[in-house]
């Protein structure tokens, strides 16, 4: 296959791009309305392993990092279809819920950089406004104006009088 000089060799484009298996994972819970807490595992682990065979050509520690958690998720299955040890506590922990915890904090970071990547492009925004410059140069030319409170009241009661006794 051609490769042009700006295109790594190992780049594929698969529909949507993630940013690490823990992005792979939370779309297909999100985009099938699952309960993040009663994950089916076994549904998961059919869809991300079909995601994981579409990225064969990805750079290997990319890739790598998927069949990890590709791996975790054949393991919690196995976990999961295993018959209970009966001298087990009957409160035996769930094999989901460490990834269900590793879910939620990648939701929480995940949620806090795009609020500080809005922030950034906000502010970004207000700095590069052409017409602040004007409205900083403009700032000095006139006197400013001391007032308080009570004096904006008085004079907005001035205002109300004066349009009252306007003719209809």
């Amino acid at each position: 296959m051609p490769r042009k000089d700006d295109e790594s060799p190992f780049s594929v484009i698969v529909g949507q791009v993630y940013e690490g298996p823990l992005d792979l994972l939370l779309d297909l819970i999100r985009k099938q309305d699952i309960d993040i807490y009663d994950i089916p595992i076994a549904k998961i682990t059919e869809q991300y392993l079909k995601y994981v065979e579409s990225m064969k050509q990805l750079d290997v520690d990319v890739a790598a990092e998927f069949i990890y958690t590709a791996s975790l998720l054949i393991h919690i299955k196995s976990k999961m279809l295993l018959p209970r040890d009966p001298d087990a506590p009957a409160e035996a922990e769930d094999p989901r819920l460490e990834l269900v915890n590793r879910l939620l904090e990648h939701e929480r970071f995940k949620t806090a950089a795009q609020m500080l990547l809005q922030k950034q492009q906000i502010e970004e925004a207000v700095w590069s406004n052409p017409a602040m410059k004007e409205f900083r140069d403009a700032e000095g030319t006139e006197p400013e104006l001391a007032a308080d409170v009570v004096d904006l009241v008085k004079t907005f009661q001035k205002i109300l009088d004066r349009a009252r006794q306007r003719p209809a």
